[in-house]
């Protein structure tokens, strides 16, 4: 098999550690050129990597190089200014989420990169985990067979915790001078006092928010936001109830994020990994209790691979042209809408 060209724009913490060294050890892949203007940590990270070509920004790269996608880890303010200058000049894009900072520019990137031809996959890597992997597929099962009876609930929990667990070991930064670039402004569709707490969740709580969607197996709206900011509760198209739970407690050794999707006469839970843990898949539990057969309770074993790796893999399936973007830069418009609504439900009660 041809291994895909894969060229690398931002190679900092999560570039390096959630993404490149990750890309690098994959079959089927080959990393052969990063932009990154810290010229001595990216002639490090080259080296170690084996990454032949190195560049002071994206725009040299892509003149110089033939490349089947690339992976850009930049900032998320920094989506809106860079991104279109890249659609047009690779069939497939990876960023991490969210998408950009406000609503209008995500649409913006995303109906860009429709023109363009490329196919823009935002790294929502929970998805690409192999037991929400498992426990989607599961999920689809009972939808089409009607078996377990209709959707119901589903909610989501992750209190803050430690989510790095070791994973940011072996960084490389020589401590050169951090670039400095344009940046979205903030949302104009929200009150100005309100645009900190927005961009926070955005930043921290988007990876929920699309999620809920993905188990739901449908777009929702926000009904409910606490002031507290404990709770957001939402609705999906079905009329299934959702609820996010953020920050309901925290713990400072430990990472307990997990969802519970109930069916009628069905559930499903989903304990999910530190998101930089490596080798270490989620759990999935399934309980059934259907008229026409007897209860059952399970705990299917999944592979030793972790989530970013899988993601990796995920991409590499894009770029072959084997399988859409787990999500794509049009769905990921929707997590902007929901965060907007969300913050204007709690602090304002309005919502369109």
């Amino acid at each position: 098999m041809q291994k895909v060209r894969v060229g690398f724009v931002g190679v900092g913490t999560m570039g390096q550690m959630a993404h490149l060294r990750n890309y690098a050890t994959l079959d089927g892949c080959a990393v052969v050129a990063l932009a990154d203007p810290r010229r001595e940590t990216a002639a490090r990270v080259a080296a170690r990597y084996g990454v032949a070509s190195v560049y002071p920004d994206h725009r040299a790269m892509l003149e110089a190089e033939d490349l089947d996608g690339v992976v850009a880890v930049l900032p998320f303010n920094r989506h809106a200014a860079v991104l279109p200058e890249l659609y047009g000049r690779t069939p497939c894009l990876f960023t991490e989420k969210p998408l950009a900072v406000s609503v209008g520019a995500g649409r913006r990137l995303a109906r860009a990169a429709g023109e363009a031809g490329c196919v823009h996959m935002v790294g929502y890597h929970k998805r690409s985990d192999p037991a929400t992997e498992h426990a989607v597929a599961v999920l689809e099962g009972w939808r089409r067979s009607g078996r377990m009876g209709a959707l119901r609930y589903v909610r989501i929990t992750m209190p803050p915790g430690d989510w790095i667990q070791g994973g940011f070991r072996g960084l490389i930064d020589a401590d050169d001078a951090r670039p400095t670039g344009e940046t979205e402004p903030s949302p104009d569709d929200l009150p100005a006092e309100h645009a900190g707490e927005y961009v926070g969740f955005v930043n921290y709580y988007i990876h929920q928010v699309n999620l809920l969607r993905h188990l739901l197996g449908e777009p929702y709206r926000v009904t409910h936001a606490d002031p507290a900011g404990v709770l957001l509760v939402a609705e999906g198209d079905s009329g299934a109830a959702g609820v996010i739970e953020m920050a309901p407690y925290r713990t400072s050794r430990t990472w307990e994020e997990s969802a519970l999707v109930a069916f009628e006469r069905a559930y499903l839970r989903l304990e999910l990994p530190p998101p930089m843990a490596v080798n270490r898949p989620g759990t999935v539990e399934v309980y059934t209790d259907p008229e026409d057969g007897e209860p059952e309770r399970r705990r299917p074993a999944l592979p030793a691979e972790d989530a970013m790796r899988r993601q990796a893999m995920n991409f590499l399936a894009v770029c072959r042209g084997e399988a859409p973007p787990p999500c794509d830069a049009a769905e990921a418009v929707g997590d902007l809408v929901v965060a907007r609504d969300y913050i204007r439900a709690r602090f304002t009660n309005d919502r369109d």
